[in-house]
């Protein structure tokens, strides 16, 4: 099938079978009709908010079915969303609404902030406007290039950036999941739900499974959390297509329970986000051995991926890394050098993306979407600052990150976000954070180099005990993921000839 309206398709599906599942939360099932129902009366309702037409709206929660109503009624109403996750740090909320300025939040869960700056919709609200279910015809809803989602990652100078994605954008990715032979997407599949919505590979789940009339099982953190929660829920859900990062992955496998035997519909596996290791693939190939293994690749600002291909048993015991995939048709990239001119295949440089995936920029940042997009052979092209070399037979190769840039269990991190925030800790001089890689290239510990005010360790015993201070100072201020887990305390850093902290020598230090 060719999806050319996201909403119409939606639409289609809930006439046509309007009792089928689309969204599952631990047993609590959701129908198309459901969705359509709920997404028009939102959409009635936002209309009736009277909000600056075209105007992107934050929604904040976690994995409710209610965030996905809220999603498509906004569609339909002509308004991008800015989803941002429920376990998203304080600063990260107020840096987001000052960045985007979103004319309303959705707040599906409680805020962890007071917002005065704009409206906000709480979750009461919006149940007593579901109550009444209101008919909508669609006359303004978000299409072509207008902006279909925002997606928050990490920026370089402690702000994060908000990728505009397009209906357009949006519906190269979703066309080519439905129709490439590497994806083989199972007829109105049964997907996981797991990743949160503040990060794109989630739209990996939702938008195939929803474009194909399938149905999504929801992962909610608080079971992926706790392991013996986690295998209470898993082996029950009838998925049969599994998205996660590898490191999710990982985890998941040291559960001799996570097998074939086990889950029996499990036969395809969708992977983007971070390098997915020979080590993984191998585990999975050994528990499901009928089982599809793709492997894809793309930042943000392409559209979730661009390139992906199966992993097959050759590639196992061949590589030492493997590869990323084959192009989709509609995004030719390049491999670049600093000249800025075309390498050939074998040729190592910069990845380069170009077509009708890549994103417009960053909302409201002209001078970091200056610096990242622009026009290649006559079309929308996008530094991905990742190092790579395409072969003789169009595969590509990833070869790590061109910046500071790093990969951490599926999340985008920026070396200088992390220290931006330490260096806001009281008993903080200066910060830095390095990576440590595995022997498998990948990212497996983000550690923090620190220096000390003067008479910081007074009062702690230890400096566990002063690494914990410094951590539940910063809580609110950093997401989780992007909190060292080792200090490591010195009583000066390396200095480059500018006067800079010289990051790559510690990196260098750290990796030896």
């Amino acid at each position: 099938m060719f999806v050319s309206d996201f909403i119409a398709t939606l639409n289609h599906h809930a006439k046509q079978n309007p009792n089928s599942p689309v969204y599952d939360l631990l047993g609590q099932t959701y129908s198309y009709q459901q969705l359509k129902q709920d997404s028009d009366t939102i959409a009635a309702y936002i209309d009736g908010l009277n909000l600056p037409e075209k105007s992107p709206v934050m929604v904040f929660g976690g994995q409710e079915y209610e965030m996905l109503a809220t999603f498509v009624g906004l569609t339909k109403s002509g308004h991008a969303y800015i989803p941002v996750d429920v376990n998203s740090a304080n600063e990260r909320l107020t840096n987001i609404i000052e960045i985007a300025e979103p004319s309303a939040v959705i707040a599906i869960n409680p805020l962890p902030v007071d917002i005065s700056e704009v409206p906000v919709v709480t979750a009461t609200q919006l149940s007593a406007v579901l109550v009444e279910p209101t008919e909508y015809e669609l006359t303004h809803p978000v299409t072509g290039d207008e902006t279909y989602y925002i997606i928050f990652t990490s920026g370089t100078t402690g702000k994060p950036k908000g990728v505009q994605i397009s209906h357009t954008n949006l519906l190269s990715f979703v066309n080519w999941t439905l129709e490439s032979s590497e994806f083989d997407l199972p007829s109105q599949a049964k997907i996981l739900a797991q990743a949160p919505y503040s990060f794109d590979l989630s739209v990996m789940s939702w938008a195939p499974a929803l474009a194909a009339g399938g149905c999504l099982y929801a992962l909610p953190k608080e079971k992926t959390e706790n392991f013996k929660d986690l295998f209470a829920v898993l082996p029950s859900l009838p998925i049969q297509v599994w998205v996660s990062t590898p490191s999710f992955a990982d985890m998941v496998l040291l559960s001799e329970d996570f097998s074939a035997k086990k889950m029996p519909s499990l036969t395809h596996f969708y992977f983007c986000g971070e390098e997915l290791t020979v080590g993984t693939a191998s585990k999975l190939h050994q528990r499901f051995p009928n089982a599809r293994v793709v492997n894809s690749f793309g930042p943000t600002e392409s559209t979730v991926a661009f390139s992906a291909v199966t992993i097959t048993d050759e590639m196992i015991d061949k590589s030492d890394r493997l590869p990323i995939g084959y192009i989709k048709a509609d995004s030719p990239t390049f491999i670049l050098n600093e000249a800025g001119e075309i390498l050939k295949p074998g040729e190592q440089g910069e990845i380069v993306v170009t077509g009708p995936a890549v994103s417009k920029g960053y909302i409201n940042n002209p001078e970091k979407t200056a610096q990242s997009f622009f026009e290649l052979n006559g079309q929308k092209a996008y530094h991905t600052g990742d190092l790579g070399l395409l072969d003789a037979s169009g595969m590509l190769h990833y070869r790590g990150r061109m910046d500071f840039q790093i990969k951490l269990n599926g999340y985008r991190i920026e070396l200088e976000e992390v220290a931006h925030v330490l260096n806001l800790s009281q008993y903080v001089t200066s910060a830095v954070a390095v990576p440590r890689y595995n022997e498998q290239h990948k990212v497996h510990q983000l550690l923090a180099y620190i220096v000390l005010k003067p008479g910081a360790r007074d009062g702690f015993e230890r400096d566990l005990q002063l690494t914990k201070a410094i951590k539940t100072e910063l809580e609110n201020e950093m997401m989780s993921y992007m909190m060292p887990s080792r200090f490591i305390y010195r009583e000066s850093l390396p200095i480059t000839p500018n006067g800079k902290i010289d990051i790559k020598a510690l990196i260098a230090e750290v990796n030896d």
